[in-house]
């Protein structure tokens, strides 16, 4: 439970779950004393692991349900049902009244979205304890969109009081048997970075969620602990500004890839990269990468899913392309935890840096000589992005509107634009020099063959002639055009 944990409540609830694990060690009949024991142990260990424990949540239902199973004792219940009745009535008491304690949820109408959870499986353990049936959900679809509906009011109001700090960190370390350094040490080095810092241990692994300017530093440190298994970075801020446009539609999931199957390492040299779109995908894969992870802007992929790229790659040495800044951090982390083969994280930041590096890949030279030529192939690449305004903002003096056309060079704003191939073209014109030999025009969702045509057609009647002009359907969300100058 605790490796699978997501946010807070899914840690405190393993940690309450561990409690009630360890008071029933060696237990064979289950009776009401023993039941409470472990109840009030779970809660405990769950106090205990957070630094400021918030009322009015997950942990105050735990607590509050304890409280009255320990009173019903008092009372002289003797029956285990009995007793978890009444256990199940006082989360459901603490849950009404969590509005009354956090008046964020006061604001929104809500009550604890982790304590109404853990009603939902005390009633579920009830219901098997009285009488073996395990109890189904048996939600209409109009419910469902009722519940989805209050799900994002109360994650809305979680945002409502201010945000301290920018990034919610989250990440599980494999502790090494060689290292006796104390997890307490961790958390109060988190809370020196901080805030909502959560530390929780067994022996195999330390579990742990803090919010902070500087998640870098989190994992630094970590690693003095053991190996980093996952590691999870969301921007708390971004996730405000979008829930503040209201709830996303219901969408059908996606089918899930297809999983990587580790291979043995039996090849000298081996290439993964990060992409999105499936364009680029397959020209990555042309170019000789064997994995190529999908992601990119707004979809960073874990250190997990370049992890399993790496050990897919049957290869005793394997670079890997991040091409973009926001990946690199999960690529590196991969370094220590491939431990039959060695991985080279070639710090590409954009598309076309990865696309030069690879073609720059001498299969003839040592792994150093490739490693500075593609650095240098890649340092010698102009990128161009053409994308949209996500929402209203400002820049400089200039209002920049919900829609509008933005034009990056190098990964700075320059031109705010109504047109995506108009824009290509500026952006690509004012990367071009005497020196330019080539450009690549790779365009994404959203622009049609006739629209890259025409963007490749104005563009060749603005630069001088021998200058080669390429189009590539990269198929790439986010932007319209992504832009290449050599």
């Amino acid at each position: 439970m605790l490796r699978g944990a997501r946010g807070n409540s899914g840690v405190i609830l393993s940690l309450l779950f561990r409690g009630i694990a360890k008071g029933l060690e060696g237990v064979e009949d289950l009776g009401a004393e023993e039941l409470v024991k472990a109840l009030e142990l779970g809660v405990e260990e769950a106090y205990k692991a957070v630094t400021r424990p918030t009322e009015g949540t997950i942990l105050t239902v735990a607590r509050v349900a304890a409280e009255q199973g320990r009173e019903s004792l008092s009372h002289g219940a003797e029956e285990p049902v009995q007793v978890w009745d009444t256990v199940c009535a006082g989360a459901a008491a603490a849950l009404e009244e969590t509005p009354e304690l956090l008046p964020v949820l006061k604001r929104a109408g809500v009550v604890d979205a982790g304590g109404q959870g853990l009603c939902l499986i005390f009633e579920g353990m009830l219901s098997v304890f009285r009488s073996g049936i395990i109890l189904e959900s048996g939600m209409s679809e109009e419910e469902r969109a009722h519940e989805t509906e209050e799900f994002f009011r109360s994650a809305a109001a979680e945002f409502d009081s201010e945000i301290n700090f920018t990034y919610c960190t989250e990440f599980i370390v494999g502790r090494d048997k060689d290292i006796a350094k104390d997890p307490l040490e961790l958390r109060l080095y988190l809370e020196t970075i901080g805030d909502c810092v959560l530390v929780a241990d067994d022996e195999e692994i330390i579990k742990v969620h803090v919010h902070t300017e500087n998640p870098g530093d989190a994992l630094q440190t970590a690693l003095k602990y053991g190996q980093l298994l996952t590691v999870k970075i969301e921007n708390m801020k971004e996730q405000h500004r979008q829930l503040n446009q209201g709830a996303p539609q219901a969408q059908e999931a996606p089918a899930a890839p297809a999983a990587l199957e580790p291979q043995e390492p039996v090849e000298e040299l081996g290439f993964i990269s990060v992409a999105a779109g499936d364009g680029l995908k397959d020209l990555f894969t042309e170019l000789g990468c064997a994995v190529v992870v999908s992601g990119g802007q707004t979809m960073n992929p874990s250190t997990e899913d370049i992890l399993s790229a790496v050990l897919a790659t049957p290869a005793k040495k394997v670079f890997v392309l991040p091409n973009n800044k926001n990946i690199l951090m999960a690529a590196e982390q991969t370094i220590p935890l491939a431990t039959d083969r060695e991985v080279i994280v070639l710090p590409t930041k954009t598309i076309p840096q990865g696309i030069a590096a690879m073609l720059s890949f001498d299969p003839d030279a040592g792994v150093e000589d490739n490693r500075t030529a593609m650095l240098d192939a890649a340092s010698h690449v102009s990128t161009g992005l053409v994308t949209f305004a996500a929402r209203d903002s400002e820049f400089g003096s200039e209002a920049i509107r919900h829609g509008d056309i933005l034009g990056l060079k190098n990964g700075k704003l320059h031109y705010i634009e109504k047109d995506p191939v108009a824009t290509c073209v500026r952006v690509a014109r004012s990367l071009s020099t005497k020196q330019t030999s080539f450009i690549t025009l790779i365009y994404g969702e959203g622009i049609t063959p006739d629209q890259a045509q025409e963007a490749k057609r104005l563009l060749a009647g603005k630069v001088h002639s021998d200058v080669e002009i390429n189009l590539v359907n990269g198929g790439q969300p986010v932007y319209y055009f992504i832009i290449s100058v050599e």
